[in-house]
This record gives C-alpha cells, structure tokens and sequence, in this order.
C-alpha cells in the first residue's frame, strides 16, 4: 500500500491542505498586522500532518491498486 507513489501524492495533498489552511486563517484577520503567525503555522502543520495521517488510514483514490 504504501510506496513511492503513495509518499509523493500524500505529500502533494498534505502540502495542498497546509496551504488551504494558512490562507484560511490568514483571512480571518480584518488587517494583514493582526495575523497571529504561530496560530497561522500551527494550524496549517497540524492540518497537513491530520492530511497524510487520513490518506495512510483509508488511502489516496489517485494512487492504482
């Protein structure tokens, strides 16, 4: 189950989903000087690590059986 493909394409998407969050917390601030910057990193690691942990546990649809 788990190779080289599999490694790459979760990487990919945990990167995807870090992104995804920083720009969603980002956007919570009403100014750029408000951006609470460990929330904005700590969010977006643990969701990326929450992201390749899901795609471990119930596997990538992208990546063939």
């Amino acid at each position: 189950m788990i190779n080289k493909d599999f490694v790459k394409k979760a990487g990919i998407r945990g990167l995807r989903t870090v992104c995804q969050t920083a720009l969603a917390t980002i956007g919570t601030a009403t100014v750029m000087s408000e951006v609470n910057w460990k929330f904005v990193l700590s969010a977006s690691l643990l969701a990326g690590i929450l992201s390749i942990l899901t795609s471990i546990v119930t596997g990538l649809p992208e990546v063939e059986k």
